[in-house]
């Protein structure tokens, strides 16, 4: 007479929806393992349903940042998430892959090739998929849109520049679902600037300009049009660059360089409205506190990541000094070292300037099970 025990194993290994309930509360390295128990465990993981419940119960899990070329650094010094992978290099058999930009969990990464040749690849470093984008002539600017909460597919926008006009661009979307390039906007009269630090908020790519003075360009993807976001109020008639302009849990943000000297004591960390009406000055920030890192107070102080948690308690900054890589939590002022180059022999003074540079283009790590 079999036990209770192996009865009730045999009731939840038959029903595929308590099943999924228990499963999607595992963490990622378990699912994945879980994936060769049996076919039925594979087929039932690898359910695009089920991966998309996964990620939308994780997406306020920021684990940590890439740096350029891959480096990570997680956000818990304390008990820091491992690495997920230990070079980009090796997933792509190519030499000189970048990160441009992450989305929900998916890296849209640049491959150079020694002819001088690119190539643009999807990966996720969560499941280790890679996906090849074909490539576009006169390419001035690349962008992922994600969001596993609407649809499992991902869709790249790429601004394109005309030979004979430097000032005109065109705009194609490829979609991972038809794995086609479709022309979106004709033609369209610009500047190169427009097309920085693009990020997905909204169902909508944005543009950070590098100065503040004129409106921010956004691509509706929706309607495919192509729409100006105003820059805040206080701002408009001043020019001004841009410090940050990023997205978190729904939110995006604003940083503007509000402080043309090397000695950045203060920041305002803008909200936009969900409508895209205006901005509002969501968080006030002050640095006189930080007397633990005299070195803050000397160097223009970078802004690597807003991540915002659950509640204000969770929220924070990654801050950036070309010495140090520092977790800023909002809400009670406190701050912790997340990376140190001054301990690192391996870096001398130009080195670590260059890493400065490298680390200043951080990209949010996710984890997501989402196939493609």
């Amino acid at each position: 007479m079999e036990d209770s025990d192996t009865i009730s194993g045999a009731i939840i290994g038959s029903n595929d929806d308590l099943l999924t309930e228990i499963l999607i509360q595992l963490p990622v390295t378990s699912i994945i393992r879980f994936k060769s128990v049996s076919k039925h465990w594979r087929l039932l993981l690898s359910n695009s349903h089920l991966n998309r419940r996964y990620d939308n119960n994780n997406l306020s899990k920021s684990l940590g940042l890439f740096g350029l070329y891959g480096m990570y650094f997680p956000f818990d010094v304390e008990n820091p998430s491992p690495p997920p992978f230990r070079s980009l290099d090796f997933y792509f058999n190519r030499s000189k892959v970048r990160i441009k930009q992450s989305c929900n969990g998916l890296l849209l990464c640049n491959a150079f090739h020694n002819n001088g040749a690119s190539e643009y690849y999807v990966f996720n470093p969560t499941t280790k998929q890679l996906a090849f984008i074909p490539s576009l002539p006169n390419i001035r600017s690349m962008a992922l849109a994600f969001d596993q909460t609407h649809s499992p597919h991902y869709k790249v926008v790429c601004v394109c520049a005309f030979e004979s006009r430097k000032d005109m661009f065109q705009i194609q979307i490829y979609s991972s679902e038809t794995m086609k390039w479709k022309v979106c906007i004709e033609s369209f009269a610009a500047r190169v600037s427009d097309f920085h630090s693009p990020v997905y908020w909204n169902g909508s790519i944005h543009w950070a300009p590098d100065h503040l003075d004129n409106s921010f360009l956004y691509l509706k993807l929706d309607v495919e049009e192509l729409q100006m976001l105003p820059v805040p109020e206080e701002l408009a008639s001043i020019e001004i660059s841009t410090k940050y302009f990023g997205e978190s849990r729904g939110h995006l943000h604003l940083i503007p360089n509000t402080d043309c000297s090397h000695r950045i004591l203060f920041l305002n960390v803008y909200e936009m409205l969900r409508d895209r009406s205006g901005w509002f000055v969501k968080y006030r920030l002050q640095f006189y506190e930080l007397r633990g890192f005299p070195e803050m107070l000397d160097y223009d102080l970078g802004v690597v990541d807003v991540v915002r948690g659950k509640g204000e308690e969770e929220t924070f900054l990654v801050l950036l000094t070309p010495e140090k890589v520092m977790r800023y939590n909002i809400h009670d002022k406190s701050y912790n070292e997340i990376y140190s180059l001054a301990e690192d022999d391996f870096y001398d003074e130009t080195s670590r300037y260059d890493f400065f540079v490298a680390t200043a283009s951080c990209h949010r790590y996710i984890e997501a099970l989402s196939s493609f």
